[in-house]
Formats: C-alpha cells, sequence, structure tokens
C-alpha cells in the first residue's frame, strides 16, 4: 500500500508503557466482569508483616537479583527476562524503535484514510460523520468498555468510540494467523473503523438492546450479521482507497487472505481441530472474504446489509 507522505491523523492516542489503571468488566460478553481475588498474604495477627518474613522477601529479592531479575520491576508490571531465556512475546520492535514508530505512522495515515472515505460517504447522504479515536497501547488498557489485555486482540468500545489496538497483534497476525502484510493490518483497522460507523447509524446500539433478551446461539448469530457488515463497511474503505491508486500488487489478496485466515471455522480448526457452528460469533472465512469483497466491489454502505436474508 502506497501511505508515505500522506497525512496523519490526530485522532491517535499513544498510551504505550502507561499503566492501564483499574480493572473493571471485560469490554466482551453480556458484562458482569471478573475480579481479582483479595485476601490472604503474608499477614501476621497483627495486620502486619512479622521480622522473619521481612528477612525472608530480603533474601528472596537478593537472590533474584544475582539472577538477573528485579522483583520491583515485576511488580510494577514491567517484563521478565530470565538470562538465557528470551520472552515468549519479545518478537515485536521494541518501543520507540524506528520499526515501531514506522507502524505507529502507518496506523495513523490507515486511519486517516477512514476519516476521508466515511466523511465522503456520510456528506453524500446529507450526514455529518464523528471521527473515532485510535488508543495504542501495549500489554493492558483500561477503556469505557472495561479492561483488556493485549490478548483480547483490537477492539472497539461504543462507549468511548475509541478503537484499541496493541500493535503486537500484527506480530501475531502474521506468524500465527499467516496473514502478513500492510493491507492485511489495514483490514484489520478498517474493520474497527467499521463498527465505529456501525455505532453511528445505529446498529451497534440497537444489537446491544437486542441482546440482551436473546439466548446465548441467538446472540451469536446476530454477532455474526454485526461482524459480517464491519467487513463490508472495511471492504467500502478499500474500495475508495484503489480508487485513490494506493493499492499495490497483492494488496486485496492480503486482506481477504486475512479475513479467511481470521474466520471462525479456520481459527477453530486450527485451535481444536474441529468446528462448533452454533458458537460463531464472526463469521466463517468464506463469508467474511464474501462480505469485505462485496463492499469492494461495489463502494455503497446499501449494498452491506447483513440483516436482510442469508449471509
Amino acid at each position: 500500500m502506497e501511505w508515505k507522505g500522506r497525512r496523519q491523523s490526530s485522532n491517535v492516542e499513544d498510551r504505550r508503557g502507561a499503566s492501564p489503571g483499574g480493572i473493571g468488566r471485560s469490554p466482551f460478553g453480556r458484562g458482569g466482569g471478573f475480579r481479582i481475588p483479595t485476601g490472604g498474604g503474608m499477614r501476621g495477627r497483627g495486620g502486619g508483616l512479622s521480622f522473619g518474613t521481612i528477612i525472608f522477601l530480603v533474601v528472596i529479592y537478593f537472590l533474584f537479583r544475582a539472577m538477573g531479575v528485579d522483583l520491583l520491576q515485576v511488580i510494577e508490571g514491567g517484563p521478565v527476562n530470565m538470562p538465557g531465556f528470551e520472552q515468549t512475546d519479545g518478537s515485536r520492535a521494541p518501543r520507540g524503535s524506528a520499526a515501531e514508530e514506522e507502524m505507529k505512522a502507518f496506523m495513523a495515515t490507515v486511519l486517516a484514510e477512514t476519516e476521508d472515505t466515511w466523511q465522503g460517504v456520510f456528506q453524500a447522504n446529507g450526514e455529518e460523520y464523528q471521527e473515532p479515536r485510535l488508543v495504542l497501547f501495549d500489554g493492558a488498557v483500561q477503556s469505557a468498555c472495561g479492561f483488556a489485555s493485549a490478548a483480547s486482540g483490537p477492539f472497539y468500545c461504543p462507549g468511548d468510540r475509541k478503537v484499541y489496538l496493541d500493535m503486537s497483534f500484527f506480530e501475531e497476525l502474521a506468524q500465527k494467523f499467516e496473514a502478513a502484510g500492510d493491507f492485511a493490518q489495514a483490514y484489520v483497522l478498517a474493520h474497527e473503523v467499521g463498527h465505529h460507523v456501525q455505532n453511528l447509524i445505529g446498529v451497534l446500539p440497537k444489537f446491544n438492546q437486542m441482546r440482551q433478551r436473546m439466548s446465548e446461539a441467538e446472540a451469536n448469530q446476530m454477532s455474526v450479521r454485526v461482524e459480517l457488515q464491519a467487513d463490508c463497511f472495511a471492504g467500502i474503505w478499500g474500495k475508495f482507497t484503489e480508487q485513490k491508486g494506493l493499492l499495490e500488487r497483492g494488496d486485496l489478496e492480503e486482506a481477504l487472505n486475512a479475513a479467511t485466515q481470521i474466520g471462525d471455522d479456520t481459527l477453530q480448526k486450527r485451535m481444536q481441530g474441529y468446528v462448533v457452528p452454533e458458537s460463531f460469533n464472526h463469521g466463517t472465512s468464506e463469508q467474511r472474504m464474501t462480505w469485505f469483497k462485496r463492499g469492494f466491489d461495489s463502494g455503497r454502505m446499501q449494498d452491506c446489509d447483513t440483516f436482510s436474508g442469508p449471509v
């Protein structure tokens, strides 16, 4: 994708290296939440630490220091590097490195391109597009929808109208899911912006209201339709990007491959060796690829109606 030298969005919050703050409910599921067990600890009857416990902790601290591990850094949530071992998540470029800063610039540029696309689409329909913000984080983050870790993957929170992204996800996308390429990465962001569009036009509020009265199976089926429409909206962005002459050879194939690799059936086969269709909540690989391509070929929102008829 030709992107260097183009406008970058100012709607980017860089929270990399910041503490995620308090822990609330998860941004996924129907609410409820989770809690960290409390109580226990190394307390004596008087409520404080005994002298023997203090001596023990001091000894442990210096033993780990001798091994090259700073327990204070661990307590503060920093990375742990045992001598002779590499972290399993250490494949990402170091924060502030040229590679990671370039990725940040790429995401800001893609976000700007989605802004241009949807401003044009909304204006053509007599509406005003309200731009979302992109939050870059690493490890964990607190949103208006609750606490989330990087393992949750990129997500959109309707409560604060922000897209949350740990850029290390793209390493996983390329290595674990075999979906490399800058346009595959752009598709991921465009999909989450697609959810923002759904929020603006009332699709997400209606779905969140309806699913409170649905069974889990019914909610999953409706969720598939929501996700496929976001894929179609991502395709619309792809169409306008192509019209600007920004696509390079193989870009469309990268996006279609990414849509295929993160289909529910493909993911379940990879993780557990079999599929459970009633548990699908994002759509099959074929469905995701089909709806992205439909948006890409058409460029029209009315052709992204995943709620009428079969998907």
